[in-house]
């Protein structure tokens, strides 16, 4: 099992880690059906990529009943950090360039704006 701050998981696993996060915990059919009503997945591609990540260390597995019921093995605020960690030499390590690139591509709501107003005058 690869150590929590080595993880890696795929495009794919993180949509299914997001729905774990989400739902703190589910079966591979919750999981599946949350899936399925964005995009077009097979169950037996939900099960297999939930049967890797449990052998990745990405998910814990629940198998005291006939269903499993799986949940996330890393914190979703750890996965961010470690990948904004991976994207920072895109931005020459500048936070703000990371910021303003973030804040440019996305049309954001007052709410957000003030979320982020407030966070910077927290900070200062």
């Amino acid at each position: 099992m690869q150590q929590k701050n080595q993880l890696k998981p795929t495009e794919s696993e993180l949509e299914i880690l997001q729905v774990l996060w989400d739902k703190t915990e589910a079966t591979v059919r919750e999981v599946h059906e949350t899936l399925q009503s964005v995009k077009e997945v097979g169950y037996t591609t939900t099960l297999k990529l939930m049967q890797i990540m449990h052998e990745k260390g990405l998910v814990y597995r629940n198998e005291a009943s006939r269903t499993h019921i799986y949940r996330a093995a890393v914190e979703r605020k750890i996965m961010q950090h470690q990948y904004l960690q991976k994207m920072m030499p895109l931005f020459e390590d500048s936070p703000a360039q990371l910021v303003m690139q973030a804040i440019g591509s996305n049309k954001m709501s007052k709410e957000e704006i003030q979320q982020i107003q407030d966070y910077i005058n927290s900070i200062q």
